[in-house]
C-alpha cells in the first residue's frame, strides 16, 4: 500500500509490510514480533505529523487503530480518563467537551491520534497536553516491558518528549486528568479576541471549541476536503528557541516571548549585607517562525517554479501539497525556507513533523 494514502500530506511510497492490529493485545503482539525480526519498523497513527519519502519504507509499518475511552476512579470534581492510542484526537476533544469536562477544548481540531499527542506534547491557544497528562502506557522496545510512565518522567517540553529524544517504543494508551466544569478559562490573546472576552475570563466549553475550530480553519489547519490548504502536516516548523543575547541582535520588531522567568526580587532588611546576586544566565526566548518566514520574503501561497508544493495561502508555517506533489518537492521547499530565514536572521528553523526517508 502507498503510505501517501495514510498521511495528511499525501506523500510517501510503499511499505514493505503494513500491520493494523485490531485490539490492544494484537497491537502488543505485532510490535514485539516486528521488533524481534530485526527489520526496520515504523509506528503510524493518524499520519498528520509525518512526511514519508517517495521510496516508501522498507520495513514493517505498524498502524495504531485501537480506540476507546474509559473513566477511571478519581476524587470528586476530577475526571480521570484512559484513552487508547488509536483514538482520533479531535473525537476525544469533542466528546470531553460534550460531557462537560474541561482541559482539552483549546486543542480542538488538531488532527492525528491520541497516542501521538504526548510524543510532541501538542499544544495550542494556551493549552498543552502536559497540563492534563497523568501517565503514558508504554511498550518498551529494548525490554518488551509494559509500564505506566508518569507525565513528569516523559520529558515533556515545547514539542518534545523522551520519544523525540530517542526513547524507542510504542504508546498504548494515555491517562488524562480533566475537570468537571461547563466552562474554560481563556489563556491566549488571539482566542480571547476571537471570543470577544479578556484573557482570564471563563467561557462555555462549546464556545471555546467552536472558536478554536474557526481559527484553525482560517489557517487551513482543520482537515477538510474542500480546503486545499489543509493537505499538509500542519505547522512545518517549530517556533525557534534562542538565547536572550542573540535575540537582542534581531530587528526591534521581532516578536519574542521569554520562556524562562526572571529571577525573583529579594528583599533585604535594612542594615543587612545583601548577598552577591547570581550571575545572569542567557535565558531562552521563543521567536515566531511565521514572522521570520514572512520577513525573509516568503509570502503565503509561494512555490518554487514547477513545484507542486507550496506555502499555504492562509498560513506561512504550513507547507501544502497542491496536488500530486512528491516528498522531494516538499523537502525542496522546506530547505528553501530554511535557507532564506538563516540568510536573513541567522536562525535555522527546525522541522516539526517526523521525517522518514526525507532529509532537510
Amino acid at each position: 500500500m502507498l503510505l501517501k494514502s495514510l498521511t495528511t500530506m499525501r506523500v510517501g511510497g510503499e511499505a514493505r509490510s503494513l500491520l493494523e492490529p485490531a485490539d490492544r493485545d494484537a497491537l502488543i503482539e505485532a510490535a514485539l514480533e516486528a521488533w524481534g525480526s530485526g527489520d526496520d519498523w515504523l509506528v503510524l497513527g493518524g499520519g498528520s505529523n509525518l512526511v514519508i519519502g517517495d521510496d516508501g519504507f522498507d520495513g514493517t509499518v505498524i498502524r495504531v487503530v485501537t480506540t476507546g475511552i474509559s473513566r477511571e476512579a478519581a476524587p470528586e470534581g476530577v475526571v480521570r480518563i484512559r484513552v487508547q492510542a488509536g483514538e482520533p484526537w479531535d473525537n476525544l476533544v469533542a466528546r470531553t467537551v460534550g460531557w462537560g469536562w474541561s482541559g482539552l477544548e483549546a486543542l480542538s481540531g488538531i488532527p492525528g491520534s491520541t497516542g501521538a499527542a504526548p510524543v510532541q506534547n501538542i499544544g495550542a491557544y494556551g493549552q498543552e497536553l502536559s497540563d492534563t497528562l497523568v501517565a503514558v502506557e508504554w511498550l518498551d522496545y529494548l525490554t518488551g516491558d509494559i509500564d505506566w510512565i508518569p507525565a513528569e518522567q516523559f520529558g515533556l517540553g515545547y514539542r518534545t518528549s523522551i520519544v523525540k529524544e530517542g526513547r524507542q517504543g510504542l504508546v498504548l494508551a494515555v491517562e488524562l486528568e480533566l475537570t468537571e466544569s461547563p466552562s474554560s478559562v481563556v489563556a491566549y490573546d488571539q482566542l480571547a479576541t476571537a471570543l470577544g472576552v479578556s484573557v482570564g475570563d471563563s467561557v462555555a466549553l462549546a464556545h471555546v471549541r467552536a472558536s478554536v475550530l474557526r481559527l484553525r480553519a482560517s489557517k487551513g489547519m482543520v482537515l477538510a476536503a474542500s480546503d486545499p490548504d489543509s493537505v499538509s502536516c500542519g505547522s512545518f516548523f517549530t517556533n525557534p528557541l534562542v538565547g536572550e543575547n542573540f535575540a537582542r541582535t534581531l530587528p526591534a520588531d521581532t516578536p519574542q516571548w521569554p520562556v524562562e522567568p526572571e529571577p525573583a526580587n529579594v528583599v533585604v532588611p535594612l542594615g543587612e549585607q545583601p548577598a552577591v546576586p547570581p550571575q545572569r544566565s542567557d535565558h531562552r526566548v521563543k521567536l515566531s517562525a511565521a514572522w521570520l518566514i514572512e520577513r525573509a520574503g516568503i509570502s503565503k501561497g509561494f512555490s518554487l517554479p514547477g513545484s507542486r508544493a507550496a506555502i499555504s495561502s492562509k498560513h506561512t508555517l504550513a507547507i501544502v501539497n497542491r496536488g500530486d506533489a512528491t516528498a522531494a518537492e516538499i523537502a525542496e521547499l522546506a530547505r528553501f525556507v530554511q535557507t532564506r530565514v538563516f540568510s536573513e536572521f541567522g536562525v535555522r528553523l527546525q522541522p516539526e513533523p517526523n521525517l522518514v526517508g526525507v532529509t532537510l
